[in-house]
């Protein structure tokens, strides 16, 4: 049990003194060194705290998230010999990161504009006319040669066309100040049971802060993505039966895959709990075999099903690509979905949405280089010291070189490898992401953080978690705010009114 912090409103403040922004945007403190509205309330509720005492806290919350077993799987750089993967617990800073109402409801603007493309992109691929390729918006050949796009699903129904029912869309703040997408995630992004566990710890670390801050409530997550999957149920199927499916306890989100499942009230299964019977999916059960109508899956798409993918895969269930074609189970996210959040395919997103929508994008995306085309590929090669190079089908921060930290031999190796697969690469402009006061050893410091707001897709519409999942680089410096190297996160406050 947590005793609840005691607030001397007429204590002086200190948790900001000698708090240094060093240039970059910061969230909280503004150019002249004054709070940002959003964040008054915060600290001067927080006016009684020593540095002693947050640290205090901050403790409290790693024993607390340890004894929960929330936990994270670090995994070594994929070409390391003799590193073993280390499970650990996802660090929670315990200053939040705050936005305020009317900047939402922005945000959430573009976050619906943006998946509503994305959804419409992916269904007139997959069973429509592909009328973006027609229309010469996204080349065929970037497509058919994306490692996401999945033959086998075309055809393949999604009630609705909801084919991102979980979209999770990484943001980024640069120096101006304004929100920006990095990467589009719709295939299995994760990291939402992080957001659910941190707000119920900031509940228990500072119950009367939250209150007064009004802070709108994220934990009814479970009911919305429940209520998103009976709405994808094959059609004329009362009481849908919905399960999670995992690769199993060795995957790196199992903790969040147990715990949706609990949040949900539903079956957390295995491949081998599932079997195919005539083009429908049951479950197996103490009293027989059980329909299945819907599967969130979290296993990637080649994983399967061993007889329509990969047929070494002995965690997928034979003949599930054939019951999903028949339109008698409903796999979410949809098969195929990697072909939109293609790196490469990423700098058409924002032309997708003028196509699909016919409006203008709300929500930009960083300044990027297709490298397969010669003259930006030149322009690129000539400096790559000043831009950030990433391999397209790159997960985790893994396989991106920073230009400007990078070493002339690091550089050299980069460039070979983009002459010999233009395909594989792209480059961006370096973006000096926006810090949030962090509580440091010897005080608060500014550290790098993006955000992963987490957006739902129904058949009624499209609905977005209020806040998402702040992820801050806890190392002095560092821009890579990836949870699999090291990064922890923040709780996410989303401010009423």
């Amino acid at each position: 049990t947590m005793a609840p912090l005691t607030e001397d409103r007429t204590a002086p403040s200190g948790l900001l003194a000698g708090y240094d922004t060093d240039g970059f945007y910061d969230e909280a403190v503004d150019d002249a060194g004054e709070l940002r509205p959003e964040y008054e309330v915060l600290f001067d509720r927080l006016r009684a705290m020593t540095h002693e005492e947050l640290a205090r806290r901050a403790a409290m919350s790693d024993d607390t998230m340890r004894k929960r077993g929330v936990t994270f799987t670090l995994t070594a750089e994929p070409d390391a010999e003799g590193d073993e993967d280390l499970e650990r617990t996802l660090p929670m800073d315990v200053l939040p990161r705050v936005i305020g109402g009317a900047a939402w409801r922005e945000l959430e603007a573009g976050l619906i504009q943006r998946v509503s493309a994305l959804n419409a992109f992916l269904e007139d691929l997959y069973v429509g006319e592909r009328a973006a390729v027609r229309d010469g918006i996204v080349p065929w050949w970037l497509v058919t040669s994306s490692d996401g796009f999945v033959r086998e699903a075309v055809g393949v129904p999604a009630p609705s066309g909801v084919r991102c029912l979980v979209a999770g869309l990484d943001l980024v703040r640069g120096a101006d100040g304004r929100l920006r997408v990095l990467e589009d995630n719709l295939r299995n992004p994760s990291g939402i049971s992080y957001v659910l566990e941190n707000r119920d710890l900031m509940t228990r670390l500072f119950p009367s802060i939250v209150r007064a801050h009004r802070v709108r409530p994220v934990g009814n997550y479970g009911e919305l993505l429940l209520r998103a999957l009976r709405s994808v149920a094959p059609a004329g199927v009362a009481d849908p039966c919905v399960v999670v499916m995992t690769p199993g306890i060795h995957n790196a989100a199992y903790f969040e895959h147990a715990f949706l499942a609990h949040q949900m009230g539903v079956e957390l299964v295995e491949g081998n709990d599932l079997l195919v019977d005539g083009q429908r999916v049951y479950m197996r059960t103490t009293e027989g075999p059980r329909p299945v109508h819907v599967i969130y899956r979290r296993l990637d798409d080649r994983f399967l099903d061993p007889v329509g993918f990969r047929s070494g895969s002995y965690i997928g269930v034979p003949g599930l690509l054939t019951a999903a074609r028949a339109g008698t189970v409903t796999l979410a996210n949809a098969v195929g979905n990697g072909v939109a959040d293609d790196k490469a395919v990423y700098p058409f997103v924002p032309d997708l949405v003028r196509y699909y929508l016919n409006e203008e994008p709300l929500l930009p995306n960083v300044g990027t280089y297709c490298l397969w085309d010669p003259d930006q590929r030149a322009a690129v090669l000539d400096r790559l010291d000043e831009l950030v190079t990433k391999p397209v089908d790159g997960a985790g921060g893994y396989g991106l070189v920073i230009g400007p930290r990078a070493s002339d031999e690091e550089l050299a190796v980069l460039r070979a490898e983009i002459e010999a697969d233009p395909r594989g690469w792209i480059s961006q402009e370096v973006v000096q992401l926006s810090r949030v006061p962090t509580v440091a050893e010897d005080g608060l410091a500014g550290r790098h953080v993006d955000l992963r707001p987490f957006i739902i897709s129904s058949t009624d519409g499209i609905e977005v978690v209020p806040g998402g999942l702040t992820r801050v680089a806890l190392e002095k410096g560092s821009l890579i705010v990836n949870s699999s190297q090291g990064g922890g996160s923040k709780d996410t406050w989303v401010l009423r009114g």
